[in-house]
């Protein structure tokens, strides 16, 4: 049973930066994308950022060159995300497919598994 589950959300000003934790377990696959969604009240879910098993990255137009996703170990996927603006702000969630992943198209996959999420609050 694969299980995500997030950490490290929280309330900040704009400007300012946060890093996100994903502890993966019950993962077997050897080829896979895992990354980041968000969604924000009244607004439809957006992929963030993803990374697949051979290191390969993507980003979201509106986060490039503020957010960097990477792995601290096998297990464990963070986000760092800085100069954060209020439009940041939203319930974010780590996601992550089963084999056979495309990252090219991974942010707009919708069939994942799913974390809980962790809530990320900038103010101006």
């Amino acid at each position: 049973q694969v299980q995500l589950v997030e950490s490290g959300g929280g309330s900040v000003q704009a400007g300012g930066s946060l890093r996100l934790s994903c502890a993966a377990s019950g993962y077997t696959y050897s080829s896979y994308c895992i990354g980041w969604f968000r969604q924000a009240p009244g607004k439809e879910r957006e992929g963030v950022a993803g990374i697949d098993s051979d290191g390969s990255t993507r980003y979201a137009d509106s986060v490039k060159g503020r957010f960097n996703i990477g792995r601290d170990n096998e297990n464990r996927l963070y986000l760092q995300m800085n100069s954060l603006k209020p439009e940041d702000s939203a319930m974010y969630y780590c996601a992550a497919s089963g084999s056979g992943c495309s990252i090219e198209f991974f942010l707009a996959y919708e069939n994942l598994y799913w974390g809980q999420g962790t809530q990320v609050t900038v103010s101006s």
